[in-house]
Formats: structure tokens, sequence, C-alpha cells
């Protein structure tokens, strides 16, 4: 699992495909990001050599400590293909945004351990980065500022998580119209995650408290933060976001970033 050339793609996830026979997948799309996914499917097609080899050539002796600590092996492949997929892009990204060349296995990926952000995934070099797993798929952002990304895998939702997702829109938006109501329930969920994780909260706040508004053609779209939100975050409240969200092979996968200053 070799970072090679990421390829370009006009509008954002233009180029993105979940195939699960394809171990690795890198793009760069506006923003500017770099994406990169991997198929946890094709790692669990593989044995523990395959793994203790991947692992010895991307990972620190730190990082390889903590895997082992794991106790379940669905753990480790996911813990597994996570900071796979944020070394491979923040590599991609480097070569891309500054032409600098740098080894996965420099790459150090921890966790915030306090405050308001505990929880969300930082790096040793400058550059930001967003995770979400579902099902067969880790996917990362990088870029060079705060970024949101959420991966649901499109199922049946519960009715209760149904309702609350479907009758706290205002369709009446801008740019929302029939095309807000029509965006399928783990979508919704997927673009307020992304908002939330954004900000580096994520299940820790009520998901009711983005509110979407909007839905363009061309994937993105519009939200507000309650009071209670901005309270917690007062940056909730700026204009200054970019957004993408999109059904893609089956998934619900949805992004939100910052405008450039």
């Amino acid at each position: 699992m070799v970072p090679g050339a990421a390829e370009p793609v006009p509008p954002l996830g233009g180029g993105v495909t979940l195939d699960p026979a394809r171990p690795l997948q890198l793009r760069h799309a506006r923003g500017p990001l770099t994406l990169a996914v991997v198929s946890i499917a094709w790692l669990r097609s593989q044995g523990e050599d395959t793994h203790s080899a991947l692992s010895e050539r991307h990972l620190c002796a730190e990082e390889i400590a903590h895997a082992a600590t794991l106790p379940l092996a669905k753990r480790r492949i996911e813990w597994l293909a996570g900071r796979l997929a944020i070394k491979h892009g923040v590599c991609a990204y480097r070569q891309r945004s500054a032409g600098f060349s740098m080894r996965t296995a420099d790459v150090r990926v921890r966790a915030v351990e306090n405050g308001v952000r505990a929880g969300k995934p930082v790096v040793n070099v400058p550059v930001e980065v967003g995770l979400s797993h579902s099902a067969d798929f880790a996917i990362a952002a990088c870029g060079p500022r705060e970024i949101g990304i959420d991966l649901e895998r499109s199922r049946a939702m519960s009715p209760l998580l149904e309702d609350l997702l479907a009758f706290d829109t205002d369709s009446r938006g801008a740019h929302g119209g029939g095309r807000l109501q029509r965006m399928p329930v783990p979508l919704r969920w997927a673009c307020k995650e992304a908002v939330l994780k954004h900000f580096g909260v994520g299940l820790r706040v009520d998901s009711r408290e983005v509110v979407l508004t909007g839905w363009r053609a061309d994937g993105r779209f519009s939200w507000t933060a309650s009071p209670e939100l901005r309270r917690r975050i007062p940056d909730a409240a700026g204009p200054h976001f970019e957004s993408w969200a999109r059904e893609i092979d089956g998934y619900a996968l949805a992004m939100v970033w910052r405008q450039e200053p």
C-alpha cells in the first residue's frame, strides 16, 4: 500500500469511488483537500502477516504498541485502516501543496485528550485532518484548515431517528426547496455529523443542534447552529464554511471545512 500520485478531480467527490476490492484510493479536490480511502473489507481479507507488514511499514513504534492493546481483531483492523488513511492522505496533501515528500511512518497521529475537542485526530505536521469509518471503509480528509467528514452506509434507520432527522430541517432555505426535503435520511445524518466533527465535538452534542437549511444540486449544503451550540463553540456562528454532501456507492458522504481567508 504505497501512496501514488493522487488524481485531480474537477468537482469535489467527482472521482471518489468506494470499491471494497481497492486497498487505497487518493483524490485531490477543491478546498484544497486531499481524500484518502482505505478498504476495511480488503484488510479483513488479508492475514495477520499482511497486517503486521503494513504496521511495520507505516506505523511508528508507539502506534504499533497501541494497536496491540486493542482486544478485538475487528477494532484493530478499523483502527489500522483509519491510521493508514490519515497517513497516506497527509503525505499526498503535502506533496501536492508544498512539493514535500515524507514517509507515512513519519506522520504521527494522535487524538486530542481533553476539552471540547477530545478524540479529534491531529498530526505532527501542519495539516488538518478529519476521519470517518463506516462498514467497509475508512476515509480521511486532509487540508490547510479544520475539516469535518462523515461517512455512513446507506441503510434503514429507526423510526425515531428518521423522525428526528426529517423534521428539524428548514426546507424553505434559500437553496433547499424540494431537494432538501428529498435528501436521504443517512445523508442528513452525515451532514450533521460532519458539522459537529468539524468542531471536534462529534456525538457528544445532539445532532439537533445543527439544522439543515439547504442542499444545492452541486452537493453544497447549508446549515445553522443552535444558540446552545454557538454558546459552546462561538466559531459555529460564523458564515465562512464550505460543504459538500452526496451518496456514493451505497454510502452517504458529507464534509465541512473552512473557506480560504
